[in-house]
Formats: C-alpha cells, sequence, structure tokens
C-alpha cells in the first residue's frame, strides 16, 4: 500500500463511503501531519458532498490538536446550499477526537467586475535560490514530496532577519483531479516568516488558525510552478502573524492566504 503519495491518500479519501484513509509519518511535522495535507482532508471529504461541482472560494481553519500518522476520518456536512453557493463544514477526527475544524464555501462563477491590482511580475528565477535538499537538515521531511527553492533571502534558519519570504514549489507527484487540494497543500508551505531570525533549528511552530481565499476557481489554474510571497504582519507574544500571495508561473495570482501562528523559540 503506498500511503506517502498524497493523490493515493486522497483519492482514498474520495472513494471512502466512511470518509476514512490513512496517511504515514513521511508527511508528519512534529507531533503532527503537515498542516496542508490536514486542510486537504477536509476539503476532500466536503468537496465529495456537493450535489454539483462548484469551484472552492474560501476556506477557514482552526488547527485544534495533533493529527498523528495513522487512519483518519472526515465528518463533512452541508451548512445551507443555494443556488450558486454551497457552505460547508469538515471536522478532520482521529481516534475519536476532533483535530482539524474547517468551514468552506464553494460558488459558481457569476456576472461581475474583475478588479485585481497591476503589477509587475518579476520574480527571482528560480536557479538564483536555495533549493529544498540543499537545506534539508533544516526543514521537515514532507518537503520530500514538492520540488522548489527559496530565493531573495529570508531563508528559514538563515540567521539573516528579513519580514519577507519568497519561494518557488511545485508537487513532484500528478495531482490532476484534485485542483483545490493541489493549491491548498501548496499555500500552507511557507512556515513563520520570522524563522529567518534564527540562525539554527529546529524552533518548534504551527498555525493556529489560516484563512485563504481564491481569486480564480483551481481548476482555472493551469501551471504546476507556483510562486509564492509571504510578509510578517506582526509578532508578540510567542505569535506571529503572516499573510501571502500564491501566483501561478504565468504571474496569476490565484489565493490570498493568512496565518495566526505560534512558535517556541
Amino acid at each position: 500500500m503506498q500511503l506517502s503519495d498524497l493523490k493515493t491518500i486522497l483519492t482514498r479519501l474520495e472513494a471512502s463511503e466512511e470518509n476514512i484513509t490513512e496517511f504515514d509519518e513521511s508527511w508528519s511535522q512534529g507531533r503532527s501531519a503537515y498542516g496542508g495535507i490536514a486542510t486537504a482532508f477536509a476539503v476532500t471529504g466536503m468537496r465529495k458532498m456537493l450535489s454539483t461541482p462548484k469551484p472552492l472560494r474560501s476556506l477557514m481553519v482552526s488547527f485544534i490538536a495533533p493529527v498523528p500518522p495513522g487512519k483518519v476520518k472526515v465528518d463533512a456536512r452541508i451548512q445551507r446550499e443555494g443556488k450558486n453557493v454551497t457552505q460547508m463544514e469538515g471536522n478532520v477526527i482521529c481516534g475519536g477526537q476532533l483535530c482539524l475544524q474547517a468551514m468552506a464555501a464553494f460558488g459558481n462563477p457569476r456576472e461581475g467586475l474583475k478588479v485585481v491590482r497591476d503589477r509587475d511580475f518579476k520574480p527571482s528565477p528560480r536557479e538564483s535560490g536555495v533549493e529544498f535538499q540543499d537545506h534539508k537538515k533544516r526543514v521537515p521531511g514532507f518537503l520530500q514530496f514538492f520540488e522548489g527553492a527559496w530565493v531573495d533571502g529570508g531563508l528559514p534558519f538563515g540567521g539573516k532577519p528579513s519580514n519577507e519570504l519568497n519561494l518557488w514549489i511545485r508537487h513532484k507527484s500528478d495531482m490532476s483531479g484534485l485542483e483545490a487540494e493541489k493549491i491548498v497543500t501548496i499555500c500552507d508551505i511557507p512556515p513563520p516568516v520570522i524563522l529567518s531570525y534564527f540562525d539554527k533549528g529546529p524552533i518548534p511552530s504551527s498555525s493556529l488558525t489560516w484563512s485563504l481565499e481564491f481569486v480564480v476557481p483551481p481548476s482555472e489554474v493551469k501551471t504546476d510552478w507556483f510562486y509564492l510571497e509571504f510578509e510578517v504582519d506582526a509578532a508578540a507574544d510567542g505569535y506571529t502573524q503572516q499573510s501571502g500571495k500564491i501566483y501561478d508561473e504565468t504571474g496569476q495570482l490565484c489565493a490570498l492566504s493568512r496565518q495566526c501562528m505560534v512558535y517556541f523559540g
């Protein structure tokens, strides 16, 4: 059984009548699953309940308890289903305990203004950065499933304080048919931006809450590579708030991220 492959893990959940799947420790970050895959469990569980397909528009997540390797169950329910928008709740359950709670809005496109702030998309090239495998002693093991590079400084545990963190990233595995989950798991890759202030790890850290808004339907994102721009907005008392923008390789803005995180340093 191939427990490590993300598509296999999520497809098993999608096909399960009991909304159950399992994953191994290669997706762990400390005591818990990497937040991106834990959130993807909730997204898959909710998405499969839609009576007709609708793009994911917004997602709000509360990380309540660690999600340990092994079996997980998703308890998903529809809160309200309208003509265009369906609002849902998805809870990730491990060993009978609530570990993650998500609220999502799925909505059909409709006529309206399209306003996106103009921006010159001229990110530093991937080749100029530090590739994940060259920094692997200081990053979590689940990054083995992604290809990417940190660019423009802000390197976690780099000992060179920066309030910004930029990176290029893509999945190593095929994520066709799981367009929303493909982006969700990418968007949670950045650690607390302030980890650049430390010259060595580990510094235990995790997300408390996460808000993700999709600017375009995930199915309209055709590239595999993504460029992420994150910045710390504030930090005090062991908590930090950061926000980020997620672009595809062509420079199309795909999603907006906002997180409250905790660290012990």
